[in-house]
């Protein structure tokens, strides 16, 4: 029973840590219109720093600065946001595809960093050893995986009130204009360029945070993490649970996640022993068919955006 709640716990946890991801991504398209095509590299980018900056010092390697958890994901967020406000203030002036192109170069960029730059990022083996926040005074293991799962629910539950007062102000009412109607908002006075960088800038350290809370569950991250997988995961999340909705936003993500699991498990279990050599690929034709699937049958989401 301890092992059904503990997995539970883990598969709650990860969701959790996504559907902040998914967030931060609906701040973007789903209120913005902007189409990032790099969410694992601005994950991947609040990863690495936070690994940096609160792991333990490893012979030489780079970092292992041993700072305090909330300093080292304040870094990490940071580093995401200065990234997305670079490649940002670059492309948005331009038409809105020169974005998702750059932002998916960012992301094949910085994953082929992590696989390479040994010295910074540990390599292809990566970088592990980051002291987990209050392990050692929890003690036990099950009831530390609860902490830190009611850890990760706090930060979700903040970030989902701080976005749904945010596109319910004067502020979100002009992200939304600039997305329907750029010619018109502009016509009022709004700023198209400086409010889609903003939004980018902040959706960005969003997912950076993500990819903190991340580092700290796992105590280790790769560049095998920055695949572009985790990317198509996660637009799958907001398509399925509804674009311009956080509530459908987390919705996704915790139903896409659970058929990534459950598929990995039922290929591992029932499927031939020549088949399983290939769960991966097949895994991810799964979630290319629900992308597709789910714009053919709803493409709205299970929980269309509200109209006011």
């Amino acid at each position: 029973m301890i092992g059904v709640i503990s997995y539970l716990v883990f598969f709650a946890t990860m969701a959790a840590i996504l559907a902040i991801v998914v967030l931060g991504l609906n701040l973007q398209w789903g209120y913005t219109g902007l189409f990032n095509g790099g969410v694992a590299a601005f994950f991947g980018a609040g990863a690495y720093v936070t690994m940096l900056l609160g792991g333990r010092p490893e012979l030489g390697q780079f970092g292992g600065f041993l700072l305090p958890f909330p300093v080292a994901v304040a870094g990490g967020i940071l580093f995401a946001g200065l990234l997305a406000w670079f490649f940002g203030a670059l492309t948005l002036k331009l038409r809105h595809d020169y974005l998702a192109i750059a932002t998916f170069g960012v992301a094949v960029a910085l994953e082929s960093v992590a696989r390479n730059a040994e010295w910074l990022t540990g390599g292809a083996k990566g970088l592990r050893g980051f002291p987990r926040p209050l392990e050692a005074a929890i003690g036990d293991s099950f009831l530390y995986g609860l902490f830190f799962l009611a850890l990760v629910l706090a930060v979700l539950v903040a970030v989902y009130v701080g976005l749904e007062r945010l596109v319910r102000s004067p502020y979100g009412r002009a992200l939304r204009a600039i997305r329907e109607d750029e010619a018109a908002a502009r016509s009022l006075g709004k700023n198209p360029v400086r409010l889609r960088l903003q939004s980018f800038v902040i959706g960005s350290m969003i997912m950076g945070a993500a990819g903190g809370l991340y580092v700290a569950f796992y105590a280790f991250i790769g560049p095998q993490d920055l695949a572009p997988i985790l990317t198509f995961q996660v637009w799958a999340m907001l398509i399925v649970g509804g674009a311009g909705n956080n509530r459908g936003a987390v919705l996704g993500a915790f139903l896409i996640w659970a058929a990534w699991t459950a598929s990995g498990f039922a290929l591992a279990t029932f499927a031939p022993q020549a088949m399983q050599l290939y769960t991966g690929p097949i895994q991810y034709i799964l979630i290319g068919s629900v992308i597709v699937g789910m714009l053919l049958w709803r493409p709205q989401g299970i929980l269309p955006e509200r109209i006011r």
